[in-house]
C-alpha cells in the first residue's frame, strides 16, 4: 500500500511517497521517495510512481535472492537478477488483470503447454485440435481416444497448479498422475512392472518397481532440504531425477513437466513451456542428466523459463 507523508524542513513542507515491500523470507522493508513540494495528492499521483516502486521491488528481490541461493555456476547473480525481475513483473501482470483476462491468459497457456508437452511424447493433435478438445470438449476425427483424453485431462491439472493445489509429496504427485491418466489407465500409484526408456537412441534402465517408493522418498526429502538452491534450479534437478526414476508405468514425461511448473508456481514464479521444437535438445539434456551431467538440463529449463515469459506472457499483455 502506498502512503503519503509530509516533512517540514527549514520552514518548507516536502512530500514523501512510501511503500512497504515484503521479501520472500517475510521481512518487510519500506521504500521512500521525496516527491518535492506543492504537488496535489490524489490517485494519479500514486499511479505515477507505481513503476518506480515496482522497479525498486525487483532490485530488492534480486539482491535478496543473490544472497540466499547458492551454486552460482548456471544461475549466476546476473541470471538470478533476470529471473527475479520476471517474478515481480509476473506478479503485477496478474494483479492488473481482471477475472476474465486472467481466465483467458491461462486458457491460452493451457492450450500451448498441453500441445507442446503432448507433442514431445508423440501426440499428433495440432494446436487448433487441442483448443477444440479442451474448450469445446469435442473429439477430432481420425485421432485416437488416448490423444483426446490426455489432452482433455491437462486442463484440470493446469487449473489446480495455478491454484497451488499440488504439493511436492507422494499424494500430490500420484494425484496429478491419476488425473492426467483418467480414461487412459485407471491404475493408481507407482509402477508395478519395470519400464525401459530411450533417450537419443540410448537405452536407459529406470528404477525397478520395488525401489520406486524408496527413490521417490529420497527425491522428495532432497527437495524439502534444498531450499538453498533457487526454485528454478530445484525444479530442473527434480525433473531430471524424476524422469530417471520413471515412477509410473506411463505418463512420466507429462507428469514431470507439470511438476516443474507446480514447483515454480508454488514459489510465485510463472510456469514454463518446453516447446516441441526443443524436443531434441531437451531429450539430449535429460540423457546428459542420466549420465551425471546436470548443467545442460539446467540451461534448458532456464532458457524455456525466460522464453515462455517473454514470448507468451509479455506478448499476451502487448496484444490483448
Amino acid at each position: 500500500m502506498v502512503t503519503i507523508s509530509k516533512k517540514r524542513i527549514k520552514g518548507k513542507t516536502y512530500l514523501y511517497i512510501s511503500k512497504s515491500i515484503r521479501l520472500p523470507d517475510g521481512r518487510v522493508t519500506t521504500i521512500t521517495k521525496n516527491i518535492g513540494k506543492g504537488i496535489k495528492i490524489n490517485s494519479k499521483t500514486k499511479k505515477k510512481y507505481e513503476g518506480y516502486f515496482i522497479e525498486k521491488e525487483k532490485e530488492l528481490n534480486a539482491l535478496w535472492a543473490a544472497k540466499k541461493y547458492k551454486n552460482k555456476y548456471i544461475l549466476s547473480d546476473e541470471e538470478i537478477k533476470k529471473i527475479e525481475h520476471i517474478r515481480i513483473s509476473y506478479k503485477y501482470l496478474l494483479k492488473n488483470m481482471d477475472k476474465n483476462r486472467l481466465r483467458d491468459i491461462f486458457d491460452r497457456f493451457t492450450v500451448n503447454f498441453t500441445y507442446d508437452s503432448n507433442a514431445i511424447e508423440g501426440n499428433s493433435l495440432t494446436l487448433k485440435d487441442v483448443a477444440i478438445v479442451i474448450f469445446d470438449r469435442q473429439s477430432i476425427p481420425g485421432k485416437s481416444l488416448r490423444e483426446i483424453y490426455e489432452t482433455r485431462n491437462s486442463r484440470q491439472v493446469v487449473d489446480m497448479i495455478m491454484k497451488k493445489r499440488f504439493p511436492i509429496s507422494h499424494p500430490g504427485i500420484i494425484k496429478m498422475h491419476h488425473i492426467l491418466m483418467k480414461d487412459i489407465d485407471e491404475r493408481k500409484g507407482y509402477k508395478k512392472i519395470p519400464n525401459i526408456i530411450y533417450r537419443t537412441e540410448k537405452e536407459v534402465h529406470t528404477t525397478p518397481p520395488e525401489r520406486v517408493k524408496e527413490e521417490m522418498d529420497n527425491l522428495i526429502n532432497w527437495f524439502n532440504k534444498s531450499e538453498n538452491l533457487h526454485p528454478l534450479e530445484r525444479a530442473a534437478i527434480f525433473h531430471g531425477r524424476f524422469e530417471k526414476i520413471h515412477p509410473f508405468e506411463d505418463g512420466n514425461g507429462r507428469v514431470g513437466r507439470f511438476i516443474m511448473n507446480a514447483i515454480l508456481v508454488n514459489e510465485g514464479y510463472p510456469p514454463l513451456i518446453i516447446r516441441k521444437t526443443q524436443r531434441t535438445s531437451y531429450l539430449s539434456s535429460l540423457a546428459a542428466f542420466d549420465s551425471g551431467h546436470e548443467d545442460k538440463l539446467k540451461r534448458s529449463v532456464l532458457q524455456a523459463f525466460k522464453d515462455t515469459y517473454r514470448k507468451f506472457f509479455e506478448v499476451y499483455v502487448k496484444y490483448t
